[in-house]
């Protein structure tokens, strides 16, 4: 009797051994002074790289081993879509929310900027005791509260605006030795951008820390200007693109590199395993694949996709989507069909890693941690993508109603991606039934957002006291408006338009109005001369004379006071009171023959 209980014991041990070991979906959680040890999150989401874009997807041409051995020993996402452009993406990943429910609809004219009162993921995470940086593209607001310090980022490093070289950023930045923003303070840094913010993640990698980190890796490449270091291009030399391309491919395989470097450093630390690593993009190709109209030829790749950034066709928002955590139970090289967006993150990461997350607003992202973790095959759902990239959001425009394999598109075409990825033939007339259930889901989700569509305000004296600078790039207009430094120098358009802005402290204030930004030290009325490019870098131009005469600041449609521009005055100041209350400023200068050019910088300081 003895003997058969100590035999039964022991069987009994061997199946609890057994089944532990044997249940591949498992976490592994691992106990630390009594704890479970949160995972490490990173997500690495690259500028304009598409679908297309890896070797991994079938590009016969583009170079990125690391990516595609990475991709290979991960999950993957392969119906994983996100905006059509940068800024709707970010804001999606940042809050679960879609871009029309809180001002970040377009890339420039004020709509680029996220709603003060949006949660943001890296919030979430260093609520819950998480260590918090990202390096490189942000292009969710310049000024406080709107910059990534402010949103729940406790080490920042980024450019300013939309791209290195766009109106916010440092003056003459041109992807080498530039100056970004180190939590907000200019800081001069060598190297080539890509470089520059895997550097910056390599650092902050190796601090020794006692709690979990959340970092947030997004490169300004592979976005344009096309400027890369010329090993990089030389790479292509022989490669049937253009120029162009070949730089833009330059560019993913310096991306890739650095990737690879990466990966190998969490590896040697040994954080690897317990590290929830995600890379994505932030929307179609940029130059994978161009259309050559003389020859009626396309050159380069793009999975056989319709449309590039921009289109609501699954070509410009359809992107890789790659996620691996060994200790988690992700399993590595299996790939899942189920159709995903960038709206999900936020819900699911914080599942993934047991934080307490109640969400404020309504999201239009979804838990897919089972989906993640093996725990679900599949999913049914409807998710929504548009274009918009104008003054307010119009229903219907630009429209694609995801279910599933199912696109329909501007409410009436319907393609089936998973027999037509090319989305070729238009079988709406054949699936009557499908895009009715498509059309009301549609009608469903715009009634959900109509109330939240408005813009953000940017605070004038706030408790944060710093000055205010504001920059053309956010000014609303319909009109086109210079969003980068060549268009500044070139001066080719003078939008009429105002910026929202709410005045929190009556008082006095400041404005100086800059043609050129202050740290350029460039006189109103001087011209800035010329910097050379190269075959892999962009020459910025010789800039406009203007011959700007008076400087005139209005608040709503009233003209505060108008002040004459000074022979080699930097800038021209204004000063005036204000009471609390939300206005629509506008900061304008005027040339000697009456023309209105707005200030393209403006500072402003309550004195």
């Amino acid at each position: 009797m003895r003997l058969l209980r100590t035999t039964l014991k022991i069987l009994i041990s061997l199946s609890a051994f057994w089944i532990i070991n044997s249940c591949g979906n498992s976490k592994k959680e691992q106990p630390i002074n009594g704890e479970i040890k949160k995972p490490n999150v990173i997500i690495i989401m690259t500028d304009d790289q598409g679908y297309g874009d890896l070797g991994y997807h079938g590009n016969p041409i583009v170079k990125t081993p690391h990516l595609d051995k990475f991709a290979s020993e991960s999950l993957e996402l392969t119906n994983f879509h996100v905006g059509t452009t940068c800024t709707p993406t970010r804001a999606g990943i940042m809050t679960g929310r879609n871009a029309n429910r809180n001002n970040a609809w377009h890339t420039i004219a004020g709509c680029s900027i996220l709603l003060a009162d949006e949660e943001t993921m890296p919030e979430v995470f260093e609520r819950n005791g998480y260590d918090t940086a990202m390096f490189g593209k942000w292009h969710l607001g310049d000024n406080y509260p709107f910059r990534p310090q402010d949103r729940g980022f406790k080490t920042a490093v980024y450019h300013g605006g939309g791209g290195v070289g766009q109106t916010p950023d440092y003056w003459n930045n041109d992807y080498f030795d530039d100056t970004y923003f180190r939590n907000g303070e200019p800081e001069k840094f060598k190297g080539y951008c890509t470089d520059v913010w895997f550097k910056e993640a390599k650092d902050f990698l190796s601090k020794k820390r006692e709690q979990p980190f959340f970092l947030y890796l997004a490169p300004n490449a592979a976005h344009g200007p096309f400027n890369v270091p010329e090993s990089y291009a030389r790479i292509y030399d022989n490669a049937p693109l253009t120029a162009e391309q070949k730089r833009f491919y330059g560019m993913v395989s310096n991306i890739d590199d650095n990737f690879g470097e990466l990966i190998a450093l969490l590896k040697q630390q040994k954080q690897f395993d317990n590290t929830i690593l995600i890379f994505t993009t932030d929307n179609g190709t940029a130059r994978g694949i161009t259309y050559l109209k003389d020859e009626e030829k396309h050159l380069g790749y793009n999975a056989g996709l319709r449309g590039i950034k921009g289109s609501h066709y699954d070509g410009g928002h359809k992107v890789p989507f790659f996620i691996s955590w060994p200790e988690g139970g992700v399993q590595g090289n299996t790939r899942n069909a189920s159709l995903a967006a960038h709206v999900d993150l936020l819900p699911t990461l914080t599942q993934l890693a047991k934080l307490p997350y109640q969400t404020k607003k309504k999201l239009d992202g979804a838990d897919i941690s089972k989906l993640i973790v093996g725990e679900e095959t599949s999913l049914d759902r409807l998710l929504v993508i548009d274009t918009q990239r104008n003054q307010l959001p119009e229903k219907g425009r630009n429209s694609c109603v995801m279910w599933n394999q199912w696109r329909l598109i501007d409410g009436k075409e319907l393609y089936d991606i998973e027999n037509d990825p090319g989305q070729k033939e238009d079988i709406a007339q054949l699936h009557p039934e499908r895009v009715l259930k498509m059309e009301k889901f549609y009608e469903d989700w715009w009634k959900s957002l109509e109330h939240d569509i408005r813009y953000a305000e940017i605070p004038l004296g706030s408790e944060n006291k710093e000055p205010v600078r504001i920059t053309v790039h956010d000014m609303h207009t319909q009109e086109n408006l210079p969003w980068n430094q060549n268009q500044i120098r070139k001066a080719a358009s003078a939008p009429d338009g105002y910026y929202s802005v709410k005045v929190l402290e009556e008082g006095s204030y400041s404005f100086k109005l800059y043609r050129y930004p202050p740290e350029s030290g460039l006189a109103i009325n001087a011209v800035a001369s010329e910097v050379q490019g190269t075959d892999f870098r962009d020459a910025l131009p010789a800039a406009k004379a203007l011959n700007l005469v008076e400087a005139e600041l209005v608040f709503d449609e009233i003209v505060m006071e108008r002040q004459a521009v000074k022979d080699e005055g930097k800038y021209v100041e204004i000063e005036g009171d204000l009471k609390k209350g939300s206005y629509k400023l506008k900061s304008n200068f005027l040339s000697s023959n009456n023309k209105v050019v707005p200030a393209f910088y403006t500072v402003i300081e309550k004195l």
